[in-house]
């Protein structure tokens, strides 16, 4: 794929970016409005009704293996949970959501959009915690679709995963779900006491429509066979559409 390959030149013959169609206005900050899927229904995280489900449903990761690459936790109580909860659930960057399992009712992981930057249409999702119930779930692929398809929906044109440089699963994660490798920032941030380089991913709208399709061919019903398992892997489905893997 070459997409903005095509140089451009100003009057003084120096390359420039591809310009944006003339009507070209700033996307719209998204919204808490709920999105809702077969699997799952994503809705704005809140203390009251989410708090004590994804503690309990966190509390089956014993080890606390969730909690290693993200800046926080783990959380010795629910009471320290739910605060922490408080303290972010109303801020607009991270935007937060709870994911929850259509069938069961209970919230089961949570995501963000973070680093909103409507100036240049670009987007990022994180602080993604999914419980053990919803891991490698088809409902975890589900949430991360609706997630996406809404920012291009709103019409920002770039949408970005980071993660720990050292977070194997993240970055496995990220490819597969049709985001590009883009590469390292060294020394990028300190967390917890440490270092942390940052891997960069990406999907871009031009890559949208392919992407969405190759989800909604995943997500069909047909799809799975009569336990659940899929037929064919979304891996296999948008391995082709990246631009770079790493």
């Amino acid at each position: 794929m070459t997409h903005h390959m095509t140089h451009h030149q100003n009057a003084l013959g120096q390359p420039i970016g591809a310009p944006l169609l003339a009507d070209w206005t700033p996307p719209p900050w998204p919204d808490r409005t709920p999105m809702t899927g077969r699997f799952c229904r994503i809705e704005a995280l809140d203390p009251q009704k989410h708090a004590a489900d994804l503690y309990a449903a966190y509390a089956l990761d014993i080890e606390g293996r969730n909690w290693t690459y993200l800046g926080y936790g783990p959380f010795k109580d629910a009471a320290s949970y739910r605060a922490w909860v408080e303290s972010v659930y109303q801020g607009e960057d991270p935007l937060f959501f709870a994911i929850v399992d259509r069938s069961s009712g209970k919230a089961m992981g949570v995501a963000s959009y973070l680093r909103i930057t409507p100036s240049s249409a670009s987007i990022e999702v994180g602080h993604l915690n999914f419980a053990p119930l919803l891991q490698q779930r088809p409902a975890a692929t589900e949430a991360m679709f609706l997630m996406m398809q809404r920012a291009f929906a709103l019409g920002y044109r770039r949408y970005e995963w980071k993660c720990d440089a050292l977070n194997a699963p993240s970055r496995v994660a990220a490819q597969r779900l049709g985001f590009s490798y883009e590469g390292i920032f060294r020394q990028a941030t300190v967390y917890k006491g440490r270092n942390r380089d940052t891997a960069w991913y990406a999907v871009i709208d031009s890559e949208w429509t392919e992407l969405c399709e190759q989800f909604v061919t995943w997500l069909a019903p047909e799809n799975f066979d009569v336990d659940g398992r899929q037929r064919i892997s979304l891996r296999t489905l948008t391995r082709p559409l990246l631009v770079q893997i790493g």
